[in-house]
């Protein structure tokens, strides 16, 4: 079938995209869903920093790619073997996919699937092969979903059926953003009952784990550079910000003469989430952990990235580092719960949309997502 899709000819391109113009949106062709697969309609798609960094070449993969990977759709037509999704049916689309029997299957999600992280990075389905074509050659998937278009073909492994009242908008949320940003919370992080809970890097995944640990009755501190995005922190329930350098302060009437002393500082807590995606930032989130606490990594940063860190403090302060992968999620079991919490009114996900825009601005979206001015800009397709 035809589909209309934004392709990303070339990684690497020069910013600004609006004048470097990275995508070309247009036809393809779309083959139909083989054994395991189904084809779905794309409804909303979020705009994220793992689309970015494909753009940019800090994440290079094979182009031309059909990028996108954070979507809410619906089934059309289900291929042979699947037999417990029907046609019609609202599904949160995820980005890695699951063979399901390999020792990294049964993790409980700590560990990505090898089989689906190489075909991630070959830009093919899980099974191995790639349904989408322009002009007679292949066009590659991005991370198995591929959603910046009209329509997609999918693994059965890379979706999580929801219910009609879910809203597209906020399925499509579920399953990088929330996913990711709430289960460096409650997969990685398990912080105790009514805990304080720092984060750092209030972009769509950090402030997803802002709301998923406020609505579990946490103490929320945010972290960032930008002081709108401390402004929002604040309007979401964080009880206090501060941008990085101020974070690192001693917390008032506690100065001991060492204004670099982590020990005691403003937004010090026994669990901290670096979701920014810089070796600067994941310094701070380990300065900003208490002693006998845990600092968890879910950002993605360069390559090439180094941070600093004691091994002493590791040691003496019985510390602990936690790197956690799309949340350590096991998508199947935890979307239903945020779908609970967002049912309850105590997980308002619909305010991480800052905005929404159409396949052709693809370009300049990218650029407002490198200033870090965005949560999550949504394209909706239908």
């Amino acid at each position: 079938m035809q589909i209309t899709g934004a392709v990303l000819e070339t990684s690497g391109a020069e910013a600004p995209f609006a004048a470097s113009r990275p995508f070309r949106v247009g036809t393809l062709e779309l083959d139909p869903p083989g054994p395991g697969e189904l084809l779905v309609r794309i409804e909303a798609a979020g705009v994220c920093h793992s689309d970015l960094s494909v753009v940019d070449g800090n994440r290079r993969r094979p182009t031309p790619m059909l990028l996108g990977h954070e979507a809410s759709a619906i089934v059309e037509q289900v291929g042979d073997g699947v037999t417990d999704v029907a046609v019609g049916t609202r599904v949160v689309m995820t980005f890695l996919p699951r063979c399901g029997a390999c020792p990294e299957c049964a993790s409980d999600g700590r560990l990505p699937c090898p089989t689906g992280s190489a075909a991630n990075a070959a830009g093919t389905l899980v099974g191995g092969g790639i349904r989408l074509h322009r002009d007679g050659e292949s066009v590659h998937h991005h991370l198995g979903v591929s959603a910046f278009a009209s329509h997609a073909v999918v693994s059965r492994t890379s979706v999580v059926p929801v219910d009609d009242d879910v809203p597209a908008e906020v399925a499509a949320l579920l399953g990088c953003a929330v996913l990711t940003g709430g289960g460096a919370v409650i997969n990685a992080g398990r912080p105790a009952p009514g805990s304080r809970v720092t984060v750092v890097g209030l972009g769509g995944v950090g402030m997803a784990a802002l709301l998923v640990a406020v609505a579990l009755g946490h103490e929320v501190i945010g972290v960032d550079a930008l002081p709108a995005k401390l402004e929002t922190a604040l309007s979401l329930g964080a009880s206090a910000v501060y941008a990085p350098d101020e974070a690192l302060r001693p917390a008032s009437g506690t100065d001991d003469g060492n204004s670099n002393s982590p020990t005691d500082a403003a937004a010090q807590a026994p669990l901290v989430i670096e979701a920014a995606g810089s070796a600067g930032a994941f310094e701070t989130a380990f300065a900003l952990t208490a002693p006998g606490g845990t600092t968890v990594t879910v950002g993605l940063p360069a390559p090439d990235a180094r941070a600093i860190v004691s091994p002493l403090t590791l040691t003496a302060e019985a510390r602990t580092v936690i790197g956690s992968y799309l949340g350590s999620a096991v998508p199947a079991r935890d979307i239903p719960r945020y779908v609970e919490l967002w049912r309850a009114g105590r997980l308002p996900l619909e305010r991480l949309v800052s905005s929404r825009i159409r396949l052709d601005e693809l370009d300049t979206a990218m650029d407002r997502l490198a200033a870090g001015g965005e949560l999550r800009q949504l394209i909706t397709l239908s």
